[in-house]
């Protein structure tokens, strides 16, 4: 059978009602990703897109109801771990280290609860947790 999935073209995290604030200082400000504009017919349901690197997406949407993921999640990939768990540390973000995987990542939490992992782009040491 011939394939029909040409790729990923974005992911999408929940979050309650009026988030846009708390998403804009984490995802944009934090993380550093640009904002992207939602198509018209979008914007009324509130959330915040946001474009990665690589053209890809990360949309925050606004869902009834909201309960944090704890298990699913995106993992975004980063070049310099060491510098991304420091920038954590500077900003008071706690985060969980290992390498269960045999790759060094991170998981910690974005203002929702929501889990994310963010993986190492080459080998190297797995930096120490961040204090709570």
């Amino acid at each position: 059978m011939t394939t029909l999935i040409s790729g990923l073209d974005h992911v999408q995290v929940e979050a309650p009602a009026g988030c846009e604030a708390q998403a804009w200082a984490f995802f944009g400000d934090f993380l550093g990703l640009p904002e992207l504009a939602k198509p018209e017919a979008l914007r009324s349901r509130g959330g915040v897109w946001f474009g990665l690197p690589d053209g890809r997406q990360l949309h925050v949407g606004v869902t009834p109801d909201f309960v944090p993921r704890e298990k699913g999640h995106p993992a975004l990939r980063c070049a310099n771990l060491a510098a991304f768990c420091a920038h954590c540390q500077a900003h008071g973000i706690p985060y969980h280290a290992d390498d269960e995987a045999g790759v060094a990542r991170v998981f910690l939490r974005d203002p929702f609860g929501n889990r994310l992992e963010v993986v190492g782009g080459g080998y190297e040491s797995v930096p120490a947790d961040a204090a709570s």
